[in-house]
């Protein structure tokens, strides 16, 4: 069986980014919106809570690593991909709005359809000269949601490079 990398695909603005090392555990978060009313309490003298909505999920990915130093090349060049991700969108609908939109998928496994809202990083190795040949990154990416296409524009396609089926979903979704 071929090692599969996981992957961000670019589905609206960006570019796709394939990860260099695989990561070792996947982190998925979701919580509920709640409203108490200070004061407010039922009938037992609790307090009262509504319901408001259930939040995106949130997937974090930590110790992500980035390696340069066979080839001695710097690893900010592959680290750019990562740091235009937290940046808004130079293309696409989303272009000068907000932040790319992704698709994170492993291998058969497509995720989460979300951007990029944290990324921290840390360069750990350098060359003699000062080249960083090493970084580690902590990634957060929230899900977004998928676009109404407007009647008369039918269905978004996905931009070049990434997945053409359209009837793939993340399974968060």
């Amino acid at each position: 069986m071929p090692l599969e990398k996981a992957k961000l695909i670019a589905v609206d603005g960006g570019e796709n980014i394939e990860f260099m090392f695989n990561p070792t555990e996947l982190t998925f978060n979701r919580s509920v919106s709640i409203d108490q009313a200070p004061g407010a309490q039922t009938q037992a003298g609790e307090n009262k809570t509504s319901f408001k909505h259930p939040n995106p999920y949130s997937l974090s990915i930590s110790n992500i690593i980035l390696d340069t130093y066979e080839d001695g090349s710097s690893v900010l060049i592959p680290l750019g991909k990562f740091t235009k991700a937290v940046e808004f969108a130079s293309s696409g609908e989303g272009a000068g709005k907000r932040p790319p939109i992704y698709l994170f998928t492993w291998g058969s496994n497509d995720y989460l359809r979300c951007f990029v809202k944290t990324l921290n990083f840390k360069l750990t190795l350098f060359m003699p000269d000062g080249t960083p040949v090493r970084a580690s990154i902590d990634l957060s990416l929230e899900q977004a949601d998928a676009p109404t296409p407007e009647p008369s524009q039918g269905t978004p396609q996905p931009s070049a490079g990434s997945r053409q089926s359209s009837s793939r979903q993340a399974f968060l979704s």
